[in-house]
């Protein structure tokens, strides 16, 4: 007993990873289905994607139609090629969403693990800033991120490390044969050069296999511009120090004649390898995107998005907005906690420099370096909605018209703890390590504890407990009500469904395309312009009544839903669904032209005749919250 006490003291940060991930994954496991898990940007959206190419058999196809939308081509839906993708086609749903889940944070603990082992590991002082780095790994693994992207968030410290292997030519997995730059210019063995050609040759053949974890438009894009910087900035960096020590080791006559070629002389052409290697690895995993954003002369809706153009004021209030409280894609959970705690340091490490007389250090310090780079993404973010510049974007890249490029702040959750990080590690080096345990678990409660968008954890929980204590439902839907697929199973059957084109009102398509419905409808950012148009046609008679409508459909169209004429929601994913207007209103002429049959409505429709549906039956059942009212058109 007294040994294992031992153990649990010295290793108390591997068994806080353990207590913490068990944790919830007892948690996922005891209430299964019946958990809370986000539907906005989430259930709506890639689920719904992910089990339509499943039930219709075109995941891995080639011109292939996937039945939403009217039926698009597979090419349009995230490619195949991607860890989290895969998930779904070899499981459940739900048990490839709580895969996914799990896998992120195992892969966040890897990423930031290996990441600050190469960083620190050289020095001998590996050992005592290992709980930080596991900790960290733990918490930057459980933030309520982007979920069919928390694979992608995960791995930035993992390309991270990849990079730095391949800058030194070492193999991804050890550290030994290493060759250092200098050592090889200064007549190392041959045998030492062999194994650190060999090592960023492997390093650069993992760095290929990268993009399987990340996905080019979110992420990829992003860190090769990223790469491409610190390939200018080490060559500079490496061109002066080099300059500095040959004047130190050479004489003149030495020196002058080393002028040729010195221009390239420091440059990382393994870096540049990396570049080009990682480019290509996104092309290959991510073939489809490439092809239809490259290669295809269909026009899509993204060239008709419509972006704010906001005025000075209004960018200086997003650029503090999102520095301060971030987007709910790419939530850190900061704002309590860790940003008001990174601030003061700031200010003092600002104050120690002054005091000691280095204030070029403010510029130089790693941690003050990390907050720049977060004020960077955030002000790269605000100055996306100034209507100049990204026009002047769009013009010098046609092929990324409508391309948001402010996700830079996708990388600021990772930057964020990072920051935490290094201020814990001054703790440790300053003698207060009790102090930076201290913080390191006061950030993780605050994580977990946070209710952010993608909280599935802490909602499972609170709705869970709130039902037990008050006696009452949620009005919110679990897994299972929400996409009631015993229910739909049924109805299915009854009406004899054999993949006619539908649509949904008062649910989510998705919730049609999760249970193998085709549909008409459906929630994409990328389709084509031709189909929105026709669409539009269709639902005109709502969008002309509300203007609110009518602009969220097109000056956006990412939804291409059956909207509310008098302007209220209809699809929020609610247990009691109450509307004031019960009037349908589409043309109906449109929907048979396009193919559309059936009608799916949470609401019963007092104009159904005038359109040309017929009831077909009204369906309900136990487990789920839904009273499903079946239309055919006739």
């Amino acid at each position: 007993m007294k040994k294992l006490l031992h153990s649990v003291i010295e290793k108390w940060y591997w068994f806080l990873f353990g207590a913490a991930v068990l944790g919830e994954a007892a948690v996922f496991l005891f209430f299964g289905e019946n958990s809370y898990i986000a539907v906005h940007d989430n259930l709506d959206l890639f689920v719904g994607h992910f089990m339509a190419m499943k039930h219709s058999g075109t995941f891995f196809a080639h011109n292939a139609t996937v039945p939403i939308l009217g039926g698009i081509t597979r090419d349009y839906l995230s490619s195949e090629f991607s860890l989290y993708n895969i998930l779904y086609y070899l499981l459940p749903p739900f048990a490839a969403y709580m895969c996914g889940y799990f896998l992120k944070v195992l892969i966040a603990e890897f990423s930031v693990y290996v990441l600050a082992k190469d960083i620190y590991g050289t020095h001998g002082s590996w050992n005592r800033y290992r709980p930080i780095a596991v900790v960290c790994g733990l918490i930057y693994g459980l933030l309520p991120l982007f979920p069919a992207y928390g694979i992608a968030f995960a791995s930035i410290p993992l390309v991270i490390y990849l990079l730095r292997r391949i800058y030194r030519g070492e193999a991804p997995w050890n550290r030994k044969g290493r060759v250092a730059e200098d050592g090889v210019r200064k007549g190392a063995s041959s045998v030492a050069s062999e194994k650190g050609q060999r090592g960023w040759l492997l390093s650069c053949l993992a760095l290929f296999f990268y993009p399987l974890l990340s996905y080019f438009s979110y992420f990829g894009i992003f860190i090769l511009g990223y790469l491409v910087l610190a390939i200018l900035i080490l060559w500079v960096r490496d061109t002066v120090r080099g300059r500095k020590a040959e004047t130190a080791s050479a004489g003149e006559s030495e020196r002058d004649g080393k002028k040729k070629g010195r221009l390239f002389r420091f440059f990382s052409w393994r870096l540049l390898a990396a570049l080009a290697v990682l480019s290509a690895g996104y092309i290959v995993f991510e073939y489809r995107l490439f092809g239809e954003m490259l290669l295809s002369s269909v026009e899509t809706m993204r060239g008709t998005m419509a972006e704010d153009n906001f005025t000075a004021a209004q960018i200086v209030k997003t650029i503090w907005e999102v520095f301060s409280q971030a987007i709910f894609h790419a939530q850190p959970s900061h704002t309590r906690f860790l940003l008001p705690l990174c601030l003061l340091f700031f200010a003092y490490r600002v104050i120690c420099f002054i005091r000691q007389g280095q204030p070029k250090r403010i510029l130089t310090d790693s941690f003050c370096l990390v907050l720049y780079f977060i004020v960077g993404n955030c002000l790269v973010y605000g100055f996306y909605y100034w209507g100049g510049l990204r026009e002047l974007f769009e013009t010098l890249i046609p092929p990324l018209e409508g391309f948001q490029f402010n996700r830079t702040v996708f990388f600021n959750p990772f930057l964020w703890y990072a920051a935490l990080f290094l201020l814990v590690k001054y703790l440790y080096d300053s003698r207060k390590k009790w102090l930076g345990n201290a913080l390191l678990i006061i950030s993780l409660a605050v994580v977990v504890l946070t209710p952010a968008v993608y909280n599935d954890f802490y909602y499972s929980c609170y709705y869970h407990a709130y039902r037990i204590v008050k006696g009452v439902e949620v009005e919110n839907l679990n897994y299972r009500e929400f996409f009631s697929e015993d229910l739909f199973d049924e109805i299915k059957e009854d009406i004899g469904y054999d993949g006619e084109y539908s649509i949904a009102y008062g649910m989510h398509p998705a919730v049609l395309s999760y249970n193998g419905i085709s549909t008409l409808d459906g929630y994409l950012g990328f389709y084509p312009q031709a189909y929105k148009e026709a669409f539009g046609a269709m639902i005109a008679p709502a969008t002309e009544r509300v203007e609110e409508w009518d602009t969220y459909f097109w000056d956006w169209g990412a939804r291409a839903y059956i909207f509310s004429g008098s302007g209220e929601n209809t699809w929020n994913p609610v247990r009691t669904m109450q509307v004031s207007d019960d009037t349908l209103y589409i043309d109906a002429d449109i929907f048979r032209e396009l193919g559309g049959k059936y009608l799916f409505s949470r609401i019963e429709i007092g104009n159904g005749p005038e359109l040309g549906f017929t009831l077909v039956g009204t369906y309900g059942g136990e487990g789920s919250p839904y009273t499903i009212y079946v239309y055919e058109q006739v």
